[in-house]
């Protein structure tokens, strides 16, 4: 019987590289720690580094750099911190070989910082923010399956040019159209008016459609030189509204007014008369919605026209406050501002 014919081995694949990460860190819940009873908590009591180490699985995934910008609750979270966020992200992101950006945050106000950076990060690469509704030492922490999750998210090609991405509770968000809903659950964030981005079950990414509005690369905004936003406020209508607020408002010197008006943003007598002496004296006066959902139409049961007055579009208060901050650095031309709202 003659010898059977040696085979040749197999080449050996190499292994595609793990894409590298910038991780940068802010606090949050997702970095709290209890201080007492079974609900009390610091938050940004950990640093980046110790949440990496609690979960070991994202080494499967990316080779992370991390970076610890703040170390505070989002309740805490102000512009400068926008500001610099947002350098810190554009820089990482011009490195080549930098494949995308996360951020950990508060889910407080992660909202707002996700849609600044929406309108003010140039890049087509995922930028991802992640936070957690449970502190890092609570009983079944959701925090540690979020990272994981949002890691994911971003390391995948799939996730380019969609703007800015929010990941919490196995489910992708668009930074524009997700809000916070709820005080405690971890299902807190909801989208009211073009749904879900995608879903990520255990690091497996399911994308939707991709957003249809303007962001990121296609942005006109720059925050180049710029050493703070402009003033704007946020007042809250309700039954009985008087017009103190407002001039309060005006007098502490904003530039902009965002009032979360009842219903279709409307508001009483003495606060339209606030608001359209405000509008006269050249702050920027936009009506959006306390209800949480819908949107905000031009000349409904207020004359926008004849009063100088920017509809939100579908923002709530929070995010048209964010937009027109951005809108008052190029233009406080009512007529411009309010094709930013529909525009962005």
């Amino acid at each position: 019987m003659s010898p059977a014919t040696p085979t040749r081995p197999e080449p050996v694949e190499r292994a595609t590289p793990l894409p590298r990460i910038r991780l940068l860190a802010t606090g949050g819940t997702i970095a709290g720690a209890q201080t007492g009873g079974s609900r009390s908590y610091q938050a940004g009591a950990f640093s980046i580094d110790a949440l990496i180490q609690a979960v070991p699985q994202l080494a499967t995934l990316a080779r992370l750099e991390v970076e610890q910008v703040a170390a505070l609750g989002s309740q805490d979270m102000n512009e400068a911190i926008w500001l610099k966020l947002a350098a810190r992200a554009e820089a990482a992101l011009a490195d080549p070989d930098i494949a995308a950006v996360v951020i950990t945050h508060g889910t407080d106000t992660m909202e707002e910082t996700g849609y600044f950076l929406n309108l003010t990060v140039h890049s087509p690469k995922p930028v991802v923010l992640v936070g957690a509704m449970r502190p890092a030492t609570e009983i079944s922490a959701d925090g540690p399956m979020n990272l994981y999750n949002a890691v994911a998210v971003a390391a995948s090609p799939d996730t380019r040019n969609r703007g800015v991405l929010v990941v919490a509770n196995d489910e992708i968000h668009f930074a524009r159209e997700v809000s916070k809903t709820n005080t405690t659950q971890v299902g807190t964030f909801k989208a009211s008016h073009r749904g879900l981005a995608g879903l990520v079950h255990a690091g497996r990414l399911h994308l939707y459609a991709p957003p249809v509005l303007r962001h990121t690369t296609a942005s006109e905004f720059s925050l180049a030189g710029l050493p703070a936003l402009p003033r704007v406020d946020i007042v809250y209508a309700h039954a009985g509204m008087g017009r103190e607020l407002i001039d309060a408002a005006v007098r502490a010197g904003a530039k902009g007014l965002v009032i979360a008006g009842v219903g279709d943003g409307n508001l009483n007598e003495a606060a339209l008369t606030a608001t359209a002496a405000a509008a006269r004296a050249g702050v920027a006066v936009v009506r959006s919605s306390r209800t949480g959902g819908g949107v905000v139409e031009r000349n409904i049961e207020v004359d926008d026209d004849a009063l100088g007055f920017i509809a939100s579009d579908e923002l709530n208060p929070q995010k048209a406050r964010v937009l027109l901050m951005l809108g008052l650095t190029r233009t406080a031309d009512p007529r411009a501002l309010q094709e930013l709202f529909f525009t962005y």
